[in-house]
């Protein structure tokens, strides 16, 4: 959206095919487009309308950069800058905001000294496949052919600490980390068994709950919500949208497990 919304001209075809499947109206509209304008008034802001966030830095005239930076800068950019990270990928890499990679880098674009260059777009998303924002590892030490367990969480330690506790018993890991990319990569990846966040941007545990519980290949699945708020109305709430457990923050690895096999075996699937 970003994208269509930067380009000076559009061309727009439509083209016949099957009715689009209701699943693809999970997605808020009203949402997506609010954020659309509050992220391009930022960029227009930050006067780097003219510049994709979709070109790769790379170094043009590695010997004036290195005149006009110290040392640290130098050997951190020539790490960073190769051609092959776009200024998303940048952000995503560094954790800063793109618009702050991009603007730190315009001086230097402007001078010549580093250039953006144009590089091709990732595989279309199909199974299997990952985004920003997600990361799917297989077990270790088998074929990866385990339950596929997904993680929905927007901290890194906790996402961190899932995907280890979880490839080490065999099972597949799916970690999300960017809420609004949540039920695009549960639909793509149709995990066995879910652990949900809460509290989250944009968006909750609870929200994601409901709307998985509306499609038919979900409904089946065992959603447990994660939360550092134990109390009687969460719990109450979370049943409500169809969650089949809750558990309170922080999590060890044994009763991450534990739950797991729970309810992957059949055995109870409510709330306690």
């Amino acid at each position: 959206l970003f994208d269509v919304r930067q380009a000076q001209r559009i061309r727009c075809r439509t083209k016949p095919s099957e009715p689009l499947s209701p699943q693809m109206v999970l997605m808020d509209v009203e949402q997506a487009i609010e954020q659309l304008d509050s992220t391009w008034h930022a960029w227009q802001a930050a006067k780097i309308a003219d510049r994709s966030p979709n070109r790769a830095p790379t170094i043009e005239q590695p010997e004036q950069l290195q005149q006009q930076t110290s040392p640290a800068v130098y050997q951190a950019m020539t790490t960073l800058l190769t051609g092959e990270r776009t200024l998303r990928d940048l952000g995503v890499h560094t954790r800063r905001n793109v618009i702050e990679v991009t603007g730190s880098l315009l001086p230097f674009v402007q001078a010549g000294y580093v250039s953006l260059e144009a590089i091709g777009d990732l595989p279309a998303p199909v199974a299997g496949a990952t985004g920003a924002g997600t990361t799917a590892a297989k077990a270790g030490g088998g074929d990866g052919a385990g339950p596929v367990v997904a993680c929905v969480d927007d901290s890194p330690l906790v996402c961190q600490t899932m995907e280890k506790s979880l490839t080490s018993r065999g099972y597949q890991a799916v970690i999300v980390t960017d809420s609004m990319r949540a039920i695009a990569t549960l639909l793509t990846r149709k995990p066995d068994f879910i652990f949900l966040d809460l509290v989250m941007p944009n968006t909750n545990g609870y929200e994601i709950c409901a709307q998985l519980r509306k499609v038919s290949a979900f409904q089946d699945t065992p959603v447990v919500i994660l939360t550092g708020n134990d109390g009687i109305v969460d719990r109450l709430r979370a049943k409500l949208v169809g969650a089949s457990d809750f558990l309170s923050k922080p999590v060890d690895a044994e009763t991450v497990l534990s739950v797991i096999e729970k309810h992957l075996s059949g055995s109870g699937a409510t709330v306690m």
